[in-house]
């Protein structure tokens, strides 16, 4: 503040030298601590593609069992092929609701892979669908 003939004149302070003559507390800088960290989080789970280890295992799960299915839906085919009346049973597969068609499949062996017992659904279902686009 300058004094002028009586009259008090303030000085105009830039925010610099208001910046550095700064001195925040320890609950202020606390508290901007957790703003800054809940602020991250947030940011990273929205828009960063940040994932809990729940969700990736999840993730993961459900990529290889689509990957497993990937792989043994060929081997549906090929059982397929190898059957003597496949086209008779194309025939009853395309008559089928489009709903029950897995369940034909399963019924015919082909979802069945070497060595199990009983076939795989989701084989089944991939396989149908598979086999009603081939042969359109």
């Amino acid at each position: 503040m300058e004094q002028d003939r009586g009259v008090t004149k303030e000085k105009k302070v830039s925010f610099g030298q208001r910046w550095s003559e700064a001195r925040p507390t320890k609950t202020l800088v606390f508290w901007s601590w957790v703003a800054s960290v809940v602020l991250t989080m947030i940011i990273g789970f929205a828009w960063g593609g940040w994932v809990t280890g729940s969700t990736a295992r999840k993730i993961a799960t459900e990529s290889a069992e689509e990957l497993v299915v990937n792989r043994l839906t060929p081997m549906c085919i090929v059982q397929f092929k190898q059957d003597p009346a496949k086209d008779q049973k194309l025939k009853d597969l395309k008559a089928t609701d489009s709903w029950k068609r897995s369940d034909f499949v399963a019924q015919q062996g082909w979802a069945t892979m070497p060595g199990e017992e009983k076939p795989d659904q989701k084989v089944a279902d991939a396989c149908a669908k598979l086999l009603i686009v081939m042969n359109q």
